[in-house]
């Protein structure tokens, strides 16, 4: 399986893999590629490029090291395969769409106390 860094037409977000299946759920046919990483428990979705800067959403992060592509239609482990395979032309998901999911799926926070 090819080992990529991000690319300049892609950034990875790394989502707990508990997280991540609910907010698969919520996004549905708005949802671009994803692979799942069950040695790491994480889901990665790949968005565009930049859209990704000062992500600061729950336990997520914008994840600069090293992702394992899996070939295109691998869809079970054992190692990093596809949740959501990547269509002809759908593999970025809408960075507002994936952090409005995780949003949803982290429930309400509780409001913030001034000091």
């Amino acid at each position: 399986m090819p080992d990529t860094q991000p690319s300049t037409d892609w950034d990875a977000i790394r989502v707990p893999r508990f997280l991540g299946l609910t907010a698969l759920d919520i996004l549905g046919s708005r949802c671009g590629a994803v692979v799942d990483d069950p040695t790491e428990m994480a889901l990665y979705w790949l968005i565009p490029a930049g859209s990704g800067t000062g992500w600061d959403v729950g336990t997520t992060r914008l994840d600069t090291e090293r992702l394992t592509i899996p070939p295109r239609r691998r869809t079970r482990g054992p190692g990093p395969h596809w949740r959501m395979c990547p269509g002809e032309d759908r593999w970025l998901t809408d960075a507002n769409a994936l952090r409005a999911a995780l949003e949803d799926a982290l429930g309400p926070r509780p409001p913030e106390v001034s000091a």
